[in-house]
């Protein structure tokens, strides 16, 4: 009789079922090495809530007088290292190291009598938590003690590893505010998944999100706005609540640990030089002409910049120093993108201060602030991360680009020698409508639903193969004019980011059926997690919002208004 896969997501590179169960139980023990013990406390924390099971964690040497069972040793291990397997018995769950696996690689076995992780760093052993976890039956991932269950793992044998090295989720923090505990939540869900980063969108015109001790009107001023708009078509009436928030730098730092424990790298985004209103309202002499009470109301393109002025530079070099500090992700986000360049043009101080820097167009004068910055970032061991739209006038020497607006933007700069992340517009903004259906909430742009999402492969079919190695992976980008609350994130994210996952940890191209299959039963986690995911027969009456317009385009449409943008900027990019 043949025995049924169990449907992870992601599906692992390599799966093999075998006969058997192993039973988590109050003999169960996690033993490890010492490069692995935190991922052995991961998996003893996770198992607690629910099964209400203590699971001793101890050393390996503690258990180094055990029998051997030399069938569960990977031809991979190091050598005269018998207690490895020595330990796999018994009830016993090991983490051991095993040298030469890809980075966040592990192996696991499973078997009646104990379970064996491998991997050579603590990355890939949190991946393998997470295997783990899918295993068992669904109600580990409640927090409450569930009575009567047996929490048992089928036998099998994994052999796992991502094909990306970025898997990421963009959350926009500045349209509206998301507190620390839902940010928290946020990044449990991505662990689950097996994501690995979470970039934060932190400043835009509505909204200043991080505390920064040297400019305390950022946050004071820029934090707040009285209003927000209420729909999506241009103007749209407002709702007449104030809305804010902000993270000082302990709470900022709480996301970051947490993240960390769990393998996640926090990328903070900090917008220039467009995009500022909420910055112009705290410190009005940023600006070039005239000043704002307060963050912008409305959503869209604000044709509000910073001026060019030395003293602006250095103010926004003070904030990443900040910034810095507080995040110790390798990529500090510079934003760059949708800068109008009317005020630069038609301001007298700014076609001076263009002069005065020997730059000949406006799109120059955005490649010299942006150049400025990733000079400031590099001189602390920092890379620069910014939208496409820091090719236009050429792409600062240390720049890493995130490329929204189809796959130019990726092209471009993998030819160029620079690292690119994938996150087409029409494929992973998640902040687009799921169906053509009027019953969508606030319905935006064009469809991108859960097959769409799963079609997705970061590297461009036009790009030739010495360059691949330039796109790092892909991320989905939710931004959040209508999102307010968790409850319409999660319809929002799910389960269009499970999608996303397999395909950055699995790899493109996979059969959408199996994956749809897999789904269904993967549905069952969210469940337990408490997502309020997108059901597949649509929104359930209370996740809709029939008082509020959204603002559609078709498909075509869509491609117009992008190919409009790129050839807005055409001739002012490096080829």
């Amino acid at each position: 009789m043949p025995i049924d896969l169990p449907a992870l997501v992601p599906v692992p590179r390599s799966l093999l079922p075998r006969e058997g169960r192993f039973v988590v139980d109050a003999d169960t023990v996690i033993v490890h090495d010492p490069e692995l013990r935190a991922a052995a406390l991961r998996l003893r924390d996770v198992l607690r809530p629910a099964t209400g099971l203590e699971v001793p964690v101890v050393p390996r040497a503690a258990h180094e007088d055990a029998g051997a069972c030399a069938d569960h040793v990977h031809p991979g291990a190091r050598a005269g290292d018998d207690a490895r397997a020595a330990t796999v018995s018994g009830g016993r769950i090991v983490f051991a190291v095993e040298e030469g696996l890809v980075d966040e690689g592990y192996r696991l076995e499973v078997a009646g009598e104990g379970i064996l992780v491998s991997a050579s760093a603590e990355l890939g052993a949190l991946r393998a938590v997470e295997t783990l976890r899918q295993l068992l039956p669904d109600g580990v991932y409640r927090r409450g003690r569930l009575d009567g269950v047996v929490w048992s793992l089928p036998a099998v044998r994994i052999a796992d590893g991502p094909a990306f090295a970025w898997r990421g989720l963009m959350l926009d923090v500045a349209r509206h505010f998301f507190t620390v505990a839902e940010v928290l939540r946020l990044i449990d869900q991505l662990a689950v998944h097996k994501l690995n980063v979470l970039h934060l969108h932190l400043t835009d015109d509505q909204g200043w999100r991080l505390q920064i001790d040297r400019f305390p009107r950022l946050t004071g001023v820029g934090g707040w706005r009285p209003e927000s708009q209420l729909g999506a078509p241009r103007g749209s009436a407002p709702d007449g609540r104030p809305h804010g928030g902000f993270y000082t730098a302990d709470d900022a730092r709480e996301i970051v640990a947490y993240a960390a424990g769990r393998g996640i790298t926090v990328v903070p985004e900090i917008e220039m030089p467009g995009h500022v209103q909420a910055a112009l309202a705290a410190y009005p002499e940023l600006g070039v002409a005239g000043g704002v009470e307060a963050p912008w109301t409305s959503w869209g393109v604000n044709p509000k910049v910073l001026n060019l002025e030395e003293s602006t530079v250095s103010f926004f070099c003070d904030v990443l120093d900040a910034v810095i500090d507080i995040f110790p992700s390798a990529y500090i986000g510079i934003g760059g993108d949708e800068c109008p360049k009317t005020q630069w043009e038609n301001d007298p101080r700014s076609r001076e201060r263009m002069a005065e820097l020997g730059v000949g167009s406006a799109h120059e004068a955005q490649s010299w602030f942006i150049h400025r910055i990733d000079a400031h970032l590099a001189s602390r061991g920092r890379r620069s991360f910014g939208w496409d739209e820091i090719l236009e006038g050429g792409l600062a020497p240390g720049a890493t680009v995130a490329s929204w607006r189809g796959t130019s933007g990726l092209v471009t700069a993998a030819r160029a020698g620079h690292d690119a992340v994938a996150c087409p517009e029409d494929v992973v903004y998640l902040d687009y409508r799921q169906s053509e259906s009027a019953d969508e909430p606030i319905p935006v742009s064009i469809v991108t639903d859960v097959e769409r999402v799963y079609g997705f492969d970061p590297v461009p079919d036009e790009l030739e193969p010495e360059h691949w190695a330039r796109i790092l992976g892909g991320q989905a980008n939710l931004w959040t004019e209508h999102v307010e609350g968790v409850r319409r994130l999660d319809y929002m994210l799910f389960p269009r980011l499970s999608a996303l996952a397999e395909v950055l940890w699995s790899g493109p191209g996979r059969d959408v059926d199996d994956f749809s299959a897999r789904l269904s039963a993967h549905l069952g986690r969210l469940d337990a997690l408490g997502i309020e995911y997108r059901p597949a027969a649509g929104p359930r009456p209370w996740q809709q919002i029939p008082s509020v317009p959204g603002r559609t385009f078709t498909r075509e449409e869509r491609a117009a208004q992008v190919a409009a943008q790129l050839a807005e900027s055409a001739g002012t990019a490096p080829s």
